[in-house]
């Protein structure tokens, strides 16, 4: 009788980060010794999983958990003054451009600049 196999993992969620929240989780992994993608199913594991259901092996390691979500919130903290600087130049540096403020940048005037 053929033996039963772990589905496998195909699914994926894309999210959006700064820069500097994805640096931050990416470095607190290799601090961690995990891959980004363990971290972030143990937290979706967390997220769902039914405590006094939980088997042995697949126990959340708390703190790992938590030092994530931290460094992320701390990441996203941090870089949320700069990203919004950032948009309101590149909004003034697109009007410059767009001389006949149709909204689209063609390219006679982007090469006019």
């Amino acid at each position: 009788m053929p033996q039963k196999r772990e589905p496998k993992k195909s699914e994926t969620i894309e999210i959006r980060l700064s820069h500097e929240a994805k640096s931050a989780f990416m470095q607190r992994c290799r601090e961690d010794a995990v891959t980004a993608s363990e971290a972030i199913r143990a937290l979706i594991d967390a997220r769902i999983a039914d405590p006094r259901e939980a088997p042995e092996g697949r126990k959340v390691h708390w703190r790992m958990v938590a030092a994530i979500a931290a460094g992320m919130a701390i990441g996203a903290g941090a870089a949320a003054p700069a990203l919004a600087h950032a948009s309101q130049a590149s909004h003034a540096a697109f009007d410059r451009l767009d001389r006949n403020h149709d909204g689209v940048l063609s390219y006679d005037e982007f090469r006019a600049r």
